[in-house]
């Protein structure tokens, strides 16, 4: 690679996925030199060939600024920002990979939603676990498909970070015509929507794939705010956080379009598929299976109630019907709506 190459490179996204591959593209499409990496190098090899990313993210050509590269460290070198959009199982183990290769200077953000498994942590905890305070971060989500950004499809999303200056000036960066990022500096808040968002969509599959009707799935939704806020507050987020696109606008979406992998996973198993044939069908990380066990955990360690959330987890872990679940919640005790 030529030191003018290195020179120019303004961001570095990290995950060839088929959200890295949207958000790489809507990069370069605003302006910004941008490199691609990814662990398979074989994927890596035939999207810099094809020019598109045919495996995950086919009708959605690259752009001229747009570099696929096979090598981390060339990935890294000379940029100013560094995106991470792995899904939320593999989020430490890429850090401690960065570690080492991030100098002092180099803003990281990321794109992966969910909190931790084992530790429960969300994906800023682990950050200044790995990192410390001291290098500017933030969090990019809401609304958004991978293939309507792809395809340059008018799209809107949050970046939240602690330092509103970093916000103000990714969000620039990143920012097109049919493109349009807002800030905030409430990455609790954020998180907190990009990981309840994706359990309450298994719910609203779950709930379609059984003929249930609008009143049933609005209802979910509704409720499901609610329980997202509450956790979100407990943990200390911002209540208005959550009616903005990180909160409300990526819980509608996700639950109420088939282009959502976690609303497809709940319609299947509605229709008779076992978990591990659905997540098979998917073919593609279902982040909110794990969420699931992960929020479970977060919800009884906050004494927070959830019991929309604590509904799906028994279908997904311990075999309750979707009948059941629904019973179950219909005859919670009768109380306000606003707690």
């Amino acid at each position: 690679m030529s030191t003018s190459a290195a020179a120019a490179a303004e961001i570095a996204v990290l995950g060839a996925g088929s959200w890295g591959t949207a958000l790489a593209i809507q990069c370069a499409r605003a302006g910004a030199a941008t490199r691609l990496w990814g662990r398979d190098a074989a994927l890596m090899r035939d999207m810099a060939r094809d020019r598109c990313n045919r495996r995950y993210l086919a009708d959605a050509p690259f752009p001229e600024r747009l570099q696929v590269v096979e090598d981390l460290a060339a990935a890294l070198a000379g940029v100013n920002d560094v995106l991470v959009a792995v899904p939320s199982d593999g989020f430490r183990e890429q850090l401690q990979q960065l570690r080492p290769l991030l100098r002092p200077e180099q803003r990281l953000c990321w794109a992966t939603k969910g909190f931790e498994i084992v530790s429960g942590k969300l994906p800023h905890q682990v950050v200044g676990e790995i990192f410390g305070a001291e290098r500017p971060t933030a969090v990019l989500s809401g609304p958004t498909f991978a293939h309507e950004v792809g395809q340059g499809l008018p799209t809107a999303m949050t970046i939240a970070s602690l330092d509103a200056d970093y916000a103000a000036s990714l969000a620039h960066d990143i920012s097109s015509e049919n493109f349009r990022a807002y800030t905030s500096t409430d990455i609790t808040g954020v998180e907190v929507g990009g990981a309840v968002k994706n359990v309450i969509a298994i719910g609203a599959g779950m709930l379609d794939g059984l003929g249930f009707g609008a009143n049933s799935r609005i209802a979910l939704i509704t409720r499901g705010l609610m329980e997202m806020t509450r956790l979100g507050i407990a943990l200390g987020a911002r209540r208005e956080t959550f009616m903005g696109l990180a909160g409300l606008g990526d819980l509608v979406l996700t639950c109420t379009d088939d282009h959502s992998r976690n609303r497809r996973f709940g319609l299947m198993l509605a229709r008779g598929r076992s978990v591990d044939q659905a997540r098979h069908e998917i073919g593609q990380v279902v982040e909110g299976y794990h969420a699931a066990r992960a929020l479970q955990s977060v919800a009884a360690r906050e004494r927070v109630s959830m019991p929309i959330a604590e509904g799906i987890h028994g279908v997904l872990y311990h075999h309750l019907e979707v009948n059941q679940v629904v019973r179950g919640l219909m005859t919670q005790p009768i109380g306000p709506e606003f707690d």
